[in-house]
């Protein structure tokens, strides 16, 4: 057997008592052999050893990028990591492109491995290709394009007489502009695009949120507490809201303590409201009921109206809405006071006048005039 004296002297490779080794190199420094691998020296020595076909891998060969020591033997390459970006600190304080990529991806894989809940806003409603029926809702995720299909975004409510796909082609249109909660359930890395669920997600926040108990065993919901809540959808009598994983409606007359005859001239898709639970109905899991009112989270104006007006009095205010029943009229602190119509002229709407109450009914919380004098701007 050849020692590695004589083979660094003579240019050829140590043998074993079973044949030649190859795909091995040997260290200068120490002169022993060296994987090119994590293999272990002597796995990888045991493996090759078995295989008598194989042939000398020849003289030594220094590293080109090696330089020789004093010694006269090689010494190390020195390989220095590259460094995208050269920071201050030891860890970086400012993002690059591909980190944000990189963490927007990581979040997606978490979200769909362990049902990660992710929030979004709904930026459009696109057509299938293969089959323009189907809708899908699109969100995006920092580069990544989230797609929900409309049975995963929307629910039909069971009583709808119609067709239901048309129905939620409908309730995926009024949604657009709302913020959203989803869970991932695939990643294509390659096309930048997710495929997710907002049923799963709502349904995951019902359980958590309804029957979720404190340290004192009590509900965490429950009828008389204020709570946040997403506009959803906004329809002329009244707006849909999301809370907690639990689409509701609230119409136009629980919004606002003024006359609103259009919702959508104060609430629009992807706002935040403070909504106050009236009713709460959880006795089945699958169809939880509430009842919120916008209104009742502040303090109700008509109750100080008996303090700021009284009756035979004149105030001002402007004209707000005209219907076949009268004109209404906006006092100061946001109060209608309904009005007969004038026996000359009507007054537009924006026109300021002069009001003279006959009366304060408490029950309906309503305020009754005359108009006196009206002012129209030019």
């Amino acid at each position: 057997m050849i020692n590695q004296e004589e083979a660094m002297e003579t240019g050829t490779a140590p043998q074993t008592e079973t044949g030649p080794i190859s795909g091995l190199e040997f260290s200068s420094e120490e002169s022993t052999l060296r994987p090119p691998g994590d293999i272990p020296p002597q796995t990888e020595a045991a493996s090759a050893s078995s295989d008598p076909q194989m042939q000398d891998p020849g003289p030594l060969r220094q590293s080109e990028n090696a330089e020789p020591s004093q010694s006269g033997t090689a010494a190390k390459p020195k390989k220095e990591t590259p460094r995208s970006v050269v920071t201050i600190d030891e860890k970086p304080s400012v993002e690059t492109d591909a980190d944000r990529n990189r963490s927007d991806l990581l979040d997606l894989i978490e979200s769909m491995r362990a049902g990660r809940i992710l929030s979004g806003v709904i930026q459009g409603i696109e057509m299938l290709p293969n089959d323009p029926s189907q809708s899908i809702a699109v969100l995006y995720y920092g580069e990544f394009k989230v797609v929900i299909p409309a049975k995963e975004a929307v629910e039909v409510p069971d009583a709808y007489p119609g067709n239901s796909d048309t129905a939620r082609e409908i309730m995926m249109t009024k949604r657009l502009g709302a913020e959203v909660d989803y869970i991932v359930k695939g990643v294509d890395r390659d096309a930048g695009v997710a495929v997710a669920s907002r049923l799963e997600a709502m349904r995951v926040k019902r359980r958590i949120n309804y029957y979720g108990r404190d340290r004192d065993g009590n509900y965490k919901i429950y009828e008389g507490i204020c709570a946040e809540a997403r506009v959803v959808a906004v329809l002329r009598a009244g707006i849909f809201i999301e809370l907690f994983g639990l689409e509701t409606f609230v119409p136009l007359k629980e919004l606002s303590y003024q006359r609103i005859f259009d919702a959508s001239s104060q609430f629009k898709p992807g706002e935040r409201i403070l909504v106050k639970i009236l009713e709460l109905d959880r006795s089945d899991r699958n169809h939880i009921k509430v009842f919120a009112s916008v209104k009742q989270t502040t303090v109700n104006p008509y109750e100080q109206a008996v303090k700021k007006y009284t009756i035979g009095n004149k105030y001002v205010g402007t004209v707000t809405y005209i219907d076949p029943t009268g004109i209404y009229v906006a006092l100061d602190g946001g109060i209608d006071c309904r009005c007969n119509f004038p026996r000359r002229g009507r007054p537009p709407v924006g026109a300021h006048v002069t009001v003279r109450i006959l009366g304060i009914k408490h029950s309906s919380s309503r305020i009754y005039g005359v108009i006196t004098h009206v002012s129209v701007a030019r």
